[in-house]
């Protein structure tokens, strides 16, 4: 007899880290979504989600003062399983999760590899402010439908890539960003010279670079000077600019 297939497990948002100590309200939300695999309905990895919480935690430290929660998505399971893209129907989920929780206030969602994937497809959501994608895996089939990126028109949008990444290829983050930017002006993309998928090599910068974004790009603050020249750039400047070494370290920290 055939056997049945089980139910995959609700997604959950994750505990809040930080939870926006200190402020009396809520006042914008970062959802962290880790990577996954293409084709698998296994449980999400517990490594994948903890790889995840130092940047949460970075950016919950620094958005202190504006009421910034974050919190590290946890998917049904682990794959993003062809056409039913079930990463970023978790973020999407999430999304409303994070509004039923706080109300309406901005979203930045913010993935690494397949979970950049999904904060880039996901990131159409009326409510979603702002898409961040590290080292993002897209698909390399030139017969495959291109990623859509027309709705994310209306929000800035940071790709990061390290040069040396051997599991998702920067050229294709490129070409989305190429895509992206004829139709969103405020998308920019940063490459980090030499770093790998993981982007550990350039992590203090690289989580300098994230907080400096989700903080303009939800408050308002204003962007550090590379940010800034990224997003008016043309391209290809603006989607190939370097990040430099000691990123964040004249900003205070």
């Amino acid at each position: 007899m055939a056997q049945r297939a089980l139910p995959l497990p609700a997604a959950r948002l994750g505990r809040a880290v930080g939870a926006a100590a200190g402020a009396t309200t809520v006042g914008g939300v970062v959802l962290l979504l880790p990577d996954g695999e293409p084709h698998s309905h296994r449980r999400p990895s517990p490594l994948s989600y903890a790889r995840r919480l130092p940047l949460a935690r970075a950016l919950a430290r620094a958005g202190r003062t504006d009421g910034l929660a974050a919190h590290v998505v946890r998917y049904r399971c682990r794959g993003w399983n062809a056409d039913e893209a079930h990463l970023a129907a978790d973020a999407e989920w999430a999304v409303d999760e994070a509004v039923r929780r706080y109300g309406d206030v901005p979203v930045c969602l913010a993935g690494h590899g397949m979970g950049a994937r999904a904060a880039l497809r996901a990131g159409g959501h009326p409510a979603v402010t702002a898409v961040l994608a590290l080292a993002p895996w897209l698909p390399a089939d030139p017969s495959a439908d291109p990623e859509p990126v027309k709705h994310l028109v209306g929000r800035p949008v940071l790709l990061v890539h390290g040069t040396n990444d051997a599991h998702c290829d920067p050229e294709l983050s490129f070409r989305l960003a190429e895509r992206a930017k004829k139709s969103n002006r405020d998308t920019c993309r940063f490459e980090v010279h030499s770093d790998g998928h993981a982007l550990r090599q350039h992590r203090t910068e690289i989580a300098a670079l994230a907080v400096d974004f989700v903080r303009g790009a939800l408050f308002g603050h204003a962007y550090a000077r590379p940010v800034t020249d990224a997003l008016a750039a043309p391209p290809p400047l603006g989607l190939r600019m370097p990040l430099a070494a000691g990123f964040g370290e004249s900003l205070g920290g």
